[in-house]
């Protein structure tokens, strides 16, 4: 049976970080650098964080795209890419709203709108205590209609979410999107008139020219050869033993950091748990390269539009500042949906099209790929249950990271400031 201190599952920007920095932070105390054991299920490491190159375009499995609030994270990994070509792009986000493009987010903007739209907007923002009341909201859904009234709920906030979510917002914490959600007051929105001020989190971006995998390899630099184990999966965890079996052998461990699905490592550790409390949604996205260059000076575009199939539109043309269009497109749908690849592609060219995304444009590239889980749901049961299980299952080795393994909503900085916190801790209890 092999032995190693740190077994970490999934070599995706979680289970990279944590391997870097469990060797760095044990260095840095004077300590023998620890046994550290990738295992990845894939052929090769990134995750979601995996950029394809076709025909001359570049794209990820999906937009994943760095927004750096930690200046020594940035600092970290670039000292680690001294040969990538790294844009730092200032964002700019419309919405298509009934054929005109409005300024993101939604809520500070309702000035842009056409003239009976906006005071509708206004008026509802301005008596939504009176129709909906001012008491703790008790879903995602609630809460947007108690802040923001009913037309710019229904407008923009609730079908574009809904499309994405797949979901009911009805069924989501109230908290569901955390600090990535633009919360305005209407102080805020009412200046926004006069004094445009659209920041949110994400007002500048990083993207390496040779796509998002530039981040993979700069996880990969410092770690040596063998530390990834490809075409491994996990299948199950003796939580008694710290035994992990693979596929190919049996592994004891110290310490196994976890960023594969929670409900899914619940059940390789074969803890019993509700299975009802962990839902999520599929999406579809579409990688498309045209022959020409299409619109310039927008990098996203939200459609609410329920007669469109997809939520979202990205420009990587406009981020890398090449002379043919490149999008990647994004379509919501349930856990269990099925998805005809080739009817699904040609409505999004028929919407696209409809949209002047497209206009004469041919298709010379095209891509697809499946994201399951994409977002998961985050509700109170969510929360309640993954506090408790993860507490449990920490107090016996096995710790859980990332987006899914924390089911959470969070960047992907935000999962290496997760997992250096995590080998400050193991670090510092090894001493």
């Amino acid at each position: 049976m092999d032995t190693v201190e740190h077994l970490v599952v999934g070599a995706g920007a979680s289970g990279l970080s944590y391997a870097n920095w469990i060797r760095e932070e044990t260095r840095q105390r004077g300590g023998r650098v620890p046994e550290v054991l990738v295992i990845e299920r894939d052929r090769e490491p990134g995750g979601y964080c995996k950029t394809v190159k076709q025909d001359g375009f570049v794209w990820d499995y999906s937009g994943h795209f760095f927004h750096f609030r930690h200046p020594e994270i940035e600092a970290w990994l670039r000292a680690r890419m001294p040969d990538a070509d790294v844009r730092t792009v200032l964002k700019k986000s419309l919405i298509r709203f009934k054929g005109r493009d409005v300024d993101f987010p939604f809520q500070k903007n309702i000035h842009q709108l056409e003239r009976q739209d906006f005071i509708d907007c206004l008026v509802d923002l301005h008596f939504r205590e009176e129709q909906f009341g001012s008491g703790e909201p008790r879903s995602f859904q609630e809460m947007l209609y108690r802040r923001l009234g009913k037309s710019i709920c229904e407008m923009f906030l609730v079908p574009y979410n809904e499309k994405l979510y797949a979901c009911s917002l009805d069924s989501l914490d109230q908290d569901a999107m955390g600090r990535f959600f633009p919360h305005a007051d209407v102080d805020a929105i009412i200046r926004n008139m006069r004094q445009p001020d659209n920041r949110s989190y994400n007002d500048s971006f990083t993207y390496p020219l040779g796509g998002a995998i530039e981040y993979i390899h700069a996880l990969l630099r410092d770690l040596p050869s063998d530390t990834v184990a490809y075409d491994e999966s996990l299948v199950a965890i003796d939580l008694e033993r710290r035994v992990a079996r693979t596929t190919r052998r049996e592994i004891r461990f110290e310490h196994l950091v976890s960023s594969a699905p929670f409900p899914k490592l619940l059940a390789m550790c074969g803890v019993e748990h509700d299975a009802s409390a962990f839902s999520w949604n599929k999406v579809l996205v579409f990688n498309l390269g045209f022959d020409r260059k299409g619109a310039s000076g927008v990098h996203w575009m939200y459609f609410p539009d329920r007669a469109r199939s997809f939520y979202r539109v990205g420009w990587y043309d406009n981020i890398m500042g090449s002379e043919r269009m490149s999008l990647y497109v994004e379509i919501g749908a349930t856990r269990d949906a099925r998805f005809d690849v080739d009817s699904t592609r040609a409505r999004v060219l028929e919407d696209l099209a409809a949209e002047k995304i497209v206009d004469g444009h041919s298709l010379v590239s095209w891509h697809s790929v499946v994201l399951d889980p994409a977002y998961v749901h985050v509700t109170r049961q969510s929360l309640e249950a993954h506090s408790q299980l993860s507490a449990e299952l920490s107090r016996r080795g096995v710790h859980t990271v990332g987006r899914y393994g924390g089911w959470t909503y969070c960047s992907i900085e935000d999962n290496l400031v997760e997992t250096r916190a995590l080998a400050r801790k193991l670090a510092g209890d090894r001493r």
